[in-house]
């Protein structure tokens, strides 16, 4: 790797590329089919990002590739290096990127991270039609595996990372209208969305475990139709942090609810293989979210 005249060394596009890779896929087999090159190639190129950085950036093991502390800790900024590059050179191309992209979100994502980010690669990418569909996880699995999307971000249950790239998590937290919706050891009325809800399911879960009852007070496929309840008095709901609205309250163990696991958002590509619009769009999100927000561990 060359050095500047300052004495800083200049990192290989294709060297972070495929460092990229192998931590979304977890395995160099993967990471080498996406990319078109052998296995072996993909080993040679990882080798060499180490020794140029002087760090071990991957553990390895028969069965998993897992990033180390150092991996974890660059992976945003490669993300970001790598977004910026295929931009400058998406810009310099003779035809631009063109095609649609088949993307599907839950609703309640879709409706706070994404507008941004889409628009962005929209104007980045205008020959590039974007069809969004917003639907419960599960829905937009079967959408994915029968070929009517091209990249979906689901809501799932911390698991390994065979099952998409993680792309997002946050504390869930117990939201209301206001405290007197729920009387002290008494029934919590949940509004919720119907089955199946990882968030429904995440509530109904915790209350259980905690010994405490619990009713479906109000249910609706519509994110505005659930905060409508909540603001109406109904009940109770689960939300993640940073899409609570800020006329909701805030509930916790002081109003004898029980802690909730983080929520985590995953991006998937569909089963076939993807236009190369959509694998840009795919990391085009990787590498926005990553700004967002720095992913723990």
């Amino acid at each position: 790797m060359s050095a500047t005249r300052s004495g800083l060394l200049n990192l290989e596009i294709d060297l972070l590329r495929t460092f990229v890779t192998i931590a979304e896929a977890r395995s160099f087999t993967r990471a080498g089919e996406r990319l078109g090159r052998s296995q072996s190639a993909i080993s040679l190129q990882m080798r060499r990002l180490e020794d140029r950085l002087g760090r071990r950036l991957l553990s390895r093991d028969p069965r998993h590739v897992v990033l180390t502390a150092e991996g974890e800790a660059i992976l945003p900024q490669a993300r970001r290096i790598l977004r910026l590059n295929d931009e400058i050179v998406s810009q310099l191309a003779e035809e631009d990127l063109a095609g649609e992209v088949r993307l599907g979100a839950p609703e309640d994502f879709a409706t706070v991270h994404l507008p941004e980010i889409l628009g962005a690669f929209a104007r980045a990418h205008p020959k590039v039609s974007l069809a969004v569909t917003c639907d419960l996880t599960l829905h937009l699995l079967d959408r994915l595996r029968d070929g009517a999307l091209d990249l979906a971000l689901i809501k799932r249950e911390p698991m390994g990372p065979d099952i998409g790239v993680r792309v997002w998590r946050e504390p869930l937290v117990w939201a209301a209208a206001d405290r007197g919706v729920l009387e002290p050891g008494g029934v919590a009325p949940l509004v919720v969305a119907p089955s199946p809800c990882v968030y429904r399911k995440r509530a109904i879960t915790a209350l259980e475990s905690a010994g405490r009852s619990w009713r479906a007070a109000y249910t609706s496929p519509s994110l505005a139709g659930q905060h409508a309840a909540l603001r109406a008095g109904l009940g109770i709901t689960v939300l993640p942090r940073d899409m609570t609205p800020a006329d909701l309250v805030v509930l916790g163990a002081e109003d004898g609810l029980p802690p909730l696991p983080d929520a985590e958002i995953a991006l998937l590509r569909a089963p076939t293989a993807v236009p190369p619009a959509a694998e840009r769009l795919a990391d085009f999100v990787l590498s926005s979210l990553d700004r967002g927000q720095a992913m723990p561990p």
